[in-house]
């Protein structure tokens, strides 16, 4: 199935990402992408942009090359208790936030304390989407975050980049994680995490993945970009849309 959302990718705004903001859009209309999200890291992390960049996002237009435009956030978990690098008022001016784990501004802990992490962040409310749960090198308990998503209505993500040029060895974490998905009926996303704009929408190895377990295709929320539209707007976002 062609999928025509990706709503995790970055521009040079996140320092060491190649493409303007208008190079990803006309990619993402050329490759039939039909919802984009641009979601630059959070302010802690080297080289990301000034918070005031997050709040310009209002000058952006909410449509480019006919692609539908989400402006958020890849917020950085920077502590156990699941505090993100991104204050209540930026968060609220999001499109979508992404939070996730970078160990350049969080110190991994043990199995206990990274598990904690997400499920705090899970739980206060301030994301949307789990970012590459899946890295071998913040070691989790899968099953209890699975399960703290579906209660909290967020998404797990099964990030592409992981199984190609990023977070080396994520491959047997993200079946696992896509197995619990299926297990519990927890419904996921695909996202490129494209840091240049060939690779948006560039899903194959992550289908692949998927397929290989003939995961459930209406756990998918790519397969139908409205959905997500929809359960974004149901948290109070969206509104011109």
């Amino acid at each position: 199935m062609k999928y025509a959302l990706d709503v995790h990718t970055h521009t040079l705004a996140s320092g060491h990402a190649y493409s303007t903001l208008m190079e990803n859009a006309k990619a993402a209309s050329e490759k039939g992408i039909k919802v984009l999200g641009t979601t630059e890291h959070g302010i802690t992390m080297p080289n990301s942009p000034h918070i005031w960049y997050f709040h310009n996002y209002r000058v952006l237009p909410r449509e480019m090359f006919g692609v539908t435009m989400l402006y958020g956030t890849e917020a950085n978990i920077i502590d156990y208790d699941g505090n993100l690098d991104m204050d209540d008022f930026t968060i609220d001016k999001m499109d979508i936030v992404i939070g996730s784990v970078h160990d350049e501004v969080y110190k991994v802990g043990s199995v206990e304390e990274n598990t904690r992490a997400f499920i705090n962040v899970i739980e206060s409310g301030r994301i949307d989407i789990v970012g590459h749960l899946g890295n071998p090198g913040v070691p989790v308990n899968f099953d209890e975050i699975v399960k703290c998503a579906i209660k909290n209505d967020v998404l797990i993500e099964i990030n592409n980049s992981s199984f190609t040029t990023s977070r080396v060895g994520s491959y047997g974490n993200c079946r696992e994680i896509a197995l619990l998905c299926k297990k519990y009926g927890a419904k996921l996303i695909i996202n490129s995490d494209a840091h240049f704009c060939t690779l948006i929408g560039e899903f194959t190895a992550a289908v692949n993945m998927l397929e290989s377990i003939e995961f459930p295709e209406e756990l998918i929320i790519n397969r139908d970009p409205d959905e997500l539209i929809l359960i974004l707007k149901k948290k109070g976002k969206l509104k011109d849309l």
